[in-house]
């Protein structure tokens, strides 16, 4: 069975920092790029943030370069979002994918279920 087990979501003050992790099982972790896609509800969907099956090639969203962090630890089959300098406007479900293509462009294969991270005073 497939999963992939998001955590670390929470409130938080603007200005603030979260960790998110996603933790990947019932597929061979190390042969996908991982992403971190949002969502506000009532809004389109925004990958925030990608990085390759090795873990050397990142792409980060406008709206997040220079604030967010993804990484991935291959041998724990987990992937990481570390968030600094929160904003308000970050609010929203982050949700872990997986992707067999190394195109972003390509759809994800595997999605969590979301954490919800909101940043509010």
């Amino acid at each position: 069975e497939v999963q992939l087990e998001e955590s670390g979501g929470g409130l938080v003050q603007p200005g603030g920092s979260l960790r998110l992790s996603c933790a990947a099982s019932g597929f061979t972790f190390s042969n996908y790029a991982m992403s971190w896609v949002r969502q506000v509800p009532g809004k389109e969907l925004e990958r925030v943030a990608a990085i390759d099956s090795g873990g050397g090639v990142t792409y980060y969203a406008t709206s997040v370069k220079g604030r967010f962090t993804i990484s991935r630890d291959n041998a724990k089959s987990t992937a990481y979002l570390q968030m600094n300098s929160l904003k308000i406007e970050d609010t929203a479900v982050y949700y872990c994918a997986a992707r067999w293509s190394p195109l972003i462009s390509q759809p994800d294969n595997y999605w969590g279920q979301g954490t919800q991270v909101t940043v509010s005073s």
